[in-house]
């Protein structure tokens, strides 16, 4: 439905009464409240349709025309124009004037206002708009003018905004004067200038984050590959073979135990030799997508398809430390313990880099280790037992002989009732079961009750050394019953029954479970109430304390009777590791023992130009084993006990001391 409009004069004089009208209500309310509506108001303004009604009036007006049709708009029920802000699609709009109330006081009934009043000459939105009209009607081109109208939307806008400002200025910045404002125009339409630039070419961000480390430039990866070229030029026709890739890892800038996976990975394996073409263009492929040490090796060693690392893949690794390295020469005819310091080295490895318990090492966990600098440590150090981090022979003999004391089937599985035998019965019933239950066992010998070799290398070293991160964590997956992240005081008082039954037997005085909590409250110090976290225990200082005294009774004894100021005194050189004190201290009576049980060949002629012995003193000078002298590999087994006879298979035999 539409209404035809006034003429030209007329519609002019009430739109101008309508202006003076509202900017005279707009006077009465708050700043921020008179930006809003007309705020409104202008977006009204803005509207395309309303643009082309105002197009229209003025171009009619112009001519002279006796008055143009309005748009046609939604009526309500009873005949009237509904309000914009019904319409679908319409921005809300500036309310009547009439309609306006302060938040302060309650609205007053609508007052009739003398439509005929001139423009209050103090709102400079209306002196504007009243400009603008009086230039369309005084013959300006209506379609040259109207295309300033956004420009002089602008303005209007710019001069509210000052007002505001110099009206409620703010706590933080000055209020910035101006002294000219007919600059406001220019610097709105600046910045507006600015900021659509910023929309259309936004500042490039540097890239800072790279998963798979940051990529060779062009210059260098040529340089690369010329070392590799002059690498394989040393050998005829181009083709190395496995022995010799040590040569070619050094070209490719890798460690020199590198060299075994860059050789299966480049397809080695199959033809027995790599030629320079066939290496070239794997490398080429492999620094493409893998720029740091990490991934590389994780490409290198994981299956095709796998991001990760399952203990499988470090075997041919290991292997090749076994055969090369200078350190463990001594062990090439001893083959038979090749495959359990091969196991041994894998297990700490998985200990020390898998932190996410998972059994399989990820890029990110590579990276945070220090395995791959202790790899590349192997090339300068010739001695492997200074190398205490993953690949020390001594350690892996003293692993390996607590190992074979408990096992006594030699099937290289142990029982939970084997492993109670460790350390004369020290830990509690309890925390193995514990132990055997899955917290930290998993595989088809968790479910059958076995543990492992490897984990037994887990368990020794937990049990050691329990200042460690992974041992932390070792112990409170143990304690923790009910898996909720937690170890409550019912936790700590079932494992804490134990140990003081076991006292009682021992005839030994007992501390209340009461005074022992409040002791071990005070030592770790939770933040939380009621309950010890894995955060507190990995903050505190005495985790060993704290574990012995809930399952290890030897150790909880050991506590209570040592000096707090002995361990201070006795430490000189650099700091090691309880595990490496351990390692050190077991590997020493290990080799004593060893000592004492072989045949002493030469004590009976030590002394024979010193004296001629009597013929009842006459000295035996055969072999009281009836044979030469045993090997290191032979000795590595378990002394025998009154109570162990009869548990080892037929037809195997053991040296008994008598």
């Amino acid at each position: 439905m539409t209404s035809a409009l006034p003429p030209g004069h007329l519609w002019r004089d009430r739109t101008l009464n309508c202006m003076s009208v509202q900017c005279m209500a707009n006077m009465s309310l708050k700043p921020v409240l008179k930006l809003k509506v007309d705020e409104l108001f202008l977006r009204w303004l803005s509207e395309e349709d309303t643009q082309q009604f105002l197009q229209d009036s003025l171009r009619q007006m112009t001519i002279g025309g006796d008055g143009v049709s309005a748009p046609s708009s939604p009526t309500s029920k009873n005949g009237r124009p509904l309000s914009p802000r019904q319409r679908g699609g319409s921005p809300p709009y500036s309310p009547p004037p009439g309609l306006t109330a302060s938040p302060r006081r309650p609205s007053s009934p609508r007052k009739h206002r003398d439509t005929s009043k001139p423009t209050s000459p103090g709102d400079g939105s209306c002196r504007e708009f009243q400009r603008f009209t009086e230039a369309r009607t005084n013959g300006r081109d209506a379609e040259k003018g109207f295309t300033e109208f956004p420009a002089l939307v602008g303005e209007m806008r710019a001069s509210r905004t000052t007002k505001l400002t110099e009206a409620k200025p703010s706590r933080r910045t000055p209020v910035a004067t101006t002294t000219n404002t007919k600059q406001q125009p220019s610097v709105v339409a600046a910045s507006a200038a600015a900021a659509a630039a910023a929309a259309v070419d936004p500042v490039p961000i540097p890239r800072f984050y790279f998963p798979q480390g940051r990529s060779l430039l062009g210059n260098q990866i040529e340089a690369q590959l010329q070392r590799v070229a002059a690498a394989f030029g040393k050998f005829g026709e181009g083709k190395v073979t496995r022995e010799d890739f040590g040569d070619v890892a050094k070209a490719c800038g890798c460690p020199l135990y590198w060299k075994v996976p860059l050789y299966l990975a480049a397809g080695g394996e199959k033809h027995g030799h790599v030629t320079v073409q066939t290496f070239t263009a794997f490398w080429k492929k492999l620094i493409s997508s893998c720029h740091d040490d990490a991934s590389k090796f994780v490409l290198l060693l994981a299956k095709t398809g796998s991001s990760c690392l399952v203990p499988e893949d470090f075997f041919p690794l290991i292997q090749d430390v076994v055969d090369t390295h200078p350190g463990l020469s001594f062990l090439s005819e001893a083959k038979e313990f090749h495959s359990r310091y091969v196991h041994t080295v894998i297990a700490r490895i998985y200990y020390c880099v898998n932190r996410s318990w998972t059994g399989r090492i990820s890029v990110p966990e590579l990276r945070k280790s220090n395995f791959l600098q202790v790899l590349a440590l192997l090339e300068e150090e010739n001695d492997i037992n200074q190398i205490t981090d993953y690949f020390s022979y001594e350690h892996f003999y003293v692993v390996y002989c607590k190992f074979w004391e408990l096992d006594k089937d030699h099937d290289l599985f142990i029982s939970k009732y084997d492993l109670r035998r460790h350390n004369d019965h020290a830990l509690s019933a309890r925390i193995v079961d514990r132990i055997f239950s899955g917290a930290v066992t998993r595989g088809q010998a968790q479910q059958e009750g076995r543990m492992s070799y490897s984990e037994f290398v887990w368990f020794l070293i937990s049990e050691e050394d329990k200042r460690n991160a992974r041992s932390i964590e070792y112990w409170f997956r143990c304690m923790d019953l009910d898996g909720d992240g937690m170890l409550s005081m019912y936790e700590l008082e079932y494992f804490y029954e134990e140990q003081l039954q076991r006292m009682e037997a021992l005839g030994i005085e007992t501390l209340p479970f009461e005074d022992c909590l409040c002791q071990m409250l005070d030592m770790v110090k939770p933040k939380g109430i009621g309950a010890i976290t894995l955060s507190d225990l990995k903050r505190c200082q005495m985790t060993p304390v704290f574990f012995d005294t809930f399952f290890n009774l030897e150790k909880y004894l050991d506590h209570e009777q040592r000096d707090p100021f002995a361990s201070s005194r006795d430490e000189e050189g650099p700091e090691m590791s309880d595990w490496e004190k351990y390692a050190a201290e077991e590997y020493e009576l290990l080799v004593a023992e060893e000592g004492a049980t072989e045949p002493q060949d030469d004590v009976a002629v030590m002394y024979d130009d010193d004296f001629e012995p009597d013929d009842d003193d006459v000295i035996s000078t055969t072999d009281v084993s009836g044979g030469g002298k045993s090997s290191k590999s032979d000795n590595v087994r378990p002394r025998v006990d009154d109570d162990d006879e009869g548990d080892y298979a037929e037809g195997e035999e053991y040296d008994v001391k008598t």
